[in-house]
């Protein structure tokens, strides 16, 4: 009888384990193909952010604009982003993970249907506003997403992933867009996108499970008020910076007045958050990694955005690149970028963010240092190799900073960290747009009046924005050294789906 009860008991036992090890496999592969889901999208709806570059010659001709009006379609994509990634942080408390997918796809579908059958700029423009809104909303949602399903320990693997979409993505956009403009019309640009959202929507609709528990959380309305009017004032005046003398307004007025709104937006979330209603928690910057992973992704953006626009504008102007020419001469940095990037995800997981961040800071500014130097002289493979190189270095420090920075945060601030994270993004990349494009365009014209000629002045403009962006780069080297790996908590497991 004993014997019976004994190996009955043990039965029962290897029977609630196996059950628990079912349930566990399926629950990982579950929460596996939703973070697959959402990194594709994000994919998909990044990319978009600075795909109109090439295609201003085409739409200028087609839309009979101007130049500064064509670059609307970019500054207004921005613009929108950072309008609406802080209130993402609410959305993300407030509701459950699949209705805030199905949203974000649905208006980015929207906005990329209304873009493809665009009659005019008006309507094109618009088709831009509403893809960026439902842009601004993913990102924050997928780094929400992983760090509540991925344990702390394995969590640089998948942030790993996540650098592919926030680095990797908008530096294949332009290529991508030339490459499609050598054969199509401008409009192609969003109807071969169109069907790959449709798809990304109905399959997230189908599979997308919620992951997170909603909680009743307030809606300050006047600090929704104040964050659109510092983010997006500060983000349109850095535009209008490279736009000079044919800027609808001085850029100081807006710069001014998002500083402005900026304060007292900082003043308000610090009174709200003793309640835990702020839109925007700032408790995040309480965590010294934050704050410094935070920082030196900013230099990150600034080095990234400033190169994307400043890079192919001396390709072309000094070396006589055609736009098809210059979209693929960037394409191996971009492509290696992503390959390397899950690589350093399992390099964090193993040794954590100094030894990648040191070599990556200092490689990044390296190479910055070098672009400095450049000339009509300047052979085109060392060009390449440059930004091969400086490729390298982002690779080796976007993933630590996401992972240590956000994983440095308890729970219940993720999705304002990840909230703030992509705001820095999007006020980081005009920045660094801003500053090469205006030191560029000082330095031209300075060396021009100087009495050289055409291609020589525009090596000084390049020279010029390169050696301000390798000086910016010396606070990341610095930065790096104070970044650590968040502590894990022994036996930790992620917040299981719903």
């Amino acid at each position: 009888m004993t014997s019976d009860t004994a190996a009955s008991t043990a039965a029962d036992t290897g029977s609630v384990r196996a059950t628990t090890d079912g349930d566990d496999t399926a629950l990982a592969a579950r929460n596996k193909l939703v973070i697959g889901l959402l990194l594709v999208s994000a994919f998909v709806v990044i990319l978009n952010e600075t795909i109109m570059g090439v295609a201003l010659p085409s739409l200028t001709r087609d839309l009979d604009i101007t130049v500064t009006a064509g670059q609307w379609l970019t500054t207004g994509f921005m613009l929108t982003m950072a309008v609406v990634i802080p209130i993402t942080g609410f959305l993300l408390q407030r509701f459950n993970t699949r209705p805030v997918f199905i949203t974000a796809m649905s208006l980015f579908s929207l906005g990329t249907a209304i873009s493809a059958i665009a009659p005019g700029f008006g309507v094109l423009l618009l088709g831009r506003v509403v893809q960026a809104s439902g842009t601004a909303i993913m990102m924050p949602l997928l780094m929400t997403t992983v760090l509540t399903l991925v344990p702390a320990a394995t969590r640089g693997r998948t942030m790993g992933n996540i650098s592919i979409v926030i680095s990797v993505a908008p530096a294949i956009g332009p290529t991508i867009s030339g490459l499609i403009l050598s054969v199509f019309e401008w409009r192609f640009m969003f109807i071969l996108v169109l069907p790959i959202a449709l798809g990304a929507l109905a399959l997230g609709a189908a599979r997308v499970k919620n992951v997170t528990t909603p909680r009743t959380v307030p809606l300050d309305v006047f600090s929704v008020i104040l964050s659109a009017f510092a983010f997006g004032g500060i983000v349109f005046g850095l535009s209008s910076i490279g736009e000079g003398a044919e800027a609808a307004v001085p850029a100081w007025l807006p710069i001014g007045v998002g500083v402005v709104a900026l304060l007292a937006f900082v003043l308000r979330q610090r009174a709200l958050q003793r309640d835990d209603k702020a839109l925007l928690d700032l408790r995040t910057f309480l965590s010294r990694t934050f704050t410094t992973s935070v920082l030196v992704l900013g230099v990150g953006m600034i080095a990234l955005f400033g190169t994307l626009i400043v890079l192919p504008i001396y390709l072309q102007n000094v070396h006589g690149l055609d736009p098809l020419a210059t979209g693929l001469l960037l394409l191996p940095g971009g492509l290696l970028q992503g390959v390397l990037s899950p690589i350093v995800g399992r390099i964090f997981d193993k040794h954590g963010p100094t030894v990648l961040l040191v070599p990556g800071t200092v490689l990044v500014s390296a190479v910055l240092w070098f672009l400095s130097t450049v000339s009509e002289a300047t052979p085109i493979p060392m060009v390449l190799g440059a930004h091969v190189a400086l490729s390298v270095g982002l690779a080796l420090m976007f993933t630590p900073l996401f992972t240590s920075g956000l994983g440095s945060l308890p729970g219940r601030l993720y999705s304002h960290g990840s909230a703030i994270v992509g705001t820095v993004q999007q006020v980081a990349g005009a920045a660094g747009t801003a500053v090469f494009v205006t030191v560029m365009t000082l330095a031209t014209v300075s060396a021009a009046s100087g009495g050289a000629g055409d291609i020589a002045a525009a090596s000084a403009g390049v020279r010029a924005a390169f050696l301000v962006g390798a000086i910016i780069s010396l606070f990341a080297v610095v930065g790096a050294f104070f970044v650590r790996r968040p502590p894990v908590t022994e036996g930790a497991e992620p917040i299981v789906a719903h």
